[in-house]
């Protein structure tokens, strides 16, 4: 897993008004690369239980959410592109991760994806 985290994600950053047109080839690569990474982080998740927690949370928030599709998600405009990949993250983080967390706070490695959500 580690070795796909780190040798087979590529999401290339471009400026916003390159991708801002969803038809150009630029923006559809992108796009397929974010999912693509998207689903890489749903596949490492279900490992969570099997592999030692603290593994899966490092490969999925610290290498996968913050490296590569946090970046992706902050340079999409705010709106339901931006909503719905925001939502397609959160539904593939385990509840059991935050069972032990008191209201307002949420895990050290999700402060930035948090701070995006609230705005």
């Amino acid at each position: 897993m580690k070795k796909s985290v780190e040798e087979d994600v590529f999401i290339p950053l471009y400026p916003k008004s390159t991708v801002e047109d969803k038809s150009s080839l630029r923006s559809k690569f992108q796009e397929r690369r974010f999912w693509s990474a998207v689903k890489l982080l749903s596949n490492v998740v279900l490992w969570d239980g099997i592999v030692q927690e603290d593994k899966v949370r490092d490969l999925a928030l610290s290498k996968l959410l913050n490296r590569y599709l946090l970046l992706n998600i902050l340079n999409t405009p705010l709106g339901p592109d931006n909503i719905e990949k925001c939502d397609k993250v959160v539904a593939c983080l385990p509840e059991r991760w935050f069972q032990d967390l008191k209201g307002g706070s949420t895990l050290p490695e999700l402060l930035n994806f948090s701070q995006h959500l609230l705005q």
